[in-house]
């Protein structure tokens, strides 16, 4: 995530969200200032796609609602507004049906890269723990065979694996690491 450099000037969330829509670049907005998001990969393309495939067909009947990519997360926080593009979103509360954005997901997926995992890793996480909804914030590694998950139930406490499943228990499903790096080369 950059920062344009173009106009300091601060913007309201309402221009934001007007000017984004449909907006040949996405920009992440923190407190009126725009930053713009970087391109993605093929292994973060491919690992997206593979966890929105598992996960999609078991929320038929159900109210939840899965978006990748293009769903915006809102957050207040110290009467500051933070609109996010995480990788993947899960919100299962049937009053969340903002069109541009969730503000109570259950789970939220970011796919780390060399130039996000720091904010991924300290300023989202930090940022995520304040919605109430959130249950599981899940990091996932393109260059190794490494998922991170925080859970509300842990307060937040670091659980790595490397090897068999990840859990989602708000979900309630088990998802095997081979299916979220189907296809995915390791870097070389």
């Amino acid at each position: 995530m950059t920062t344009l450099a173009r106009d300091h000037s601060s913007v309201s969330v309402d221009d934001y969200l007007a000017n984004e829509d449909g907006a040949d670049i996405r920009h992440e907005y923190i407190d009126g200032q725009l930053y713009a998001m970087n391109g993605a990969s093929r292994n973060h393309g491919l690992i997206v796609g593979n966890l929105y495939a598992l996960l999609r067909p078991l929320l038929r009947g159900t109210p939840c609602q899965l978006f990748a990519n293009d769903m915006k997360v809102r957050l207040r926080i110290n009467d500051q507004d933070i609109l996010y593009y995480p990788d993947l979103l899960l919100s299962c509360d049937e009053n969340d049906r903002e069109t541009y954005y969730c503000s109570r997901p259950c789970l939220l997926v970011e796919v780390l890269s060399d130039s996000t995992a720091r904010i991924d890793q300290r300023e989202k996480l930090w940022a995520y723990q304040s919605i109430p909804s959130l249950q599981e914030y899940v990091l996932v590694s393109q260059t190794a065979r490494v998922v991170q998950i925080h859970r509300r139930a842990r307060d937040w406490a670091l659980d790595t694996v490397t090897d068999g499943r990840v859990r989602l228990a708000c979900l309630d499903v088990d998802v095997p690491l081979d299916v979220i790096y189907e296809d995915v080369r390791a870097p070389g």
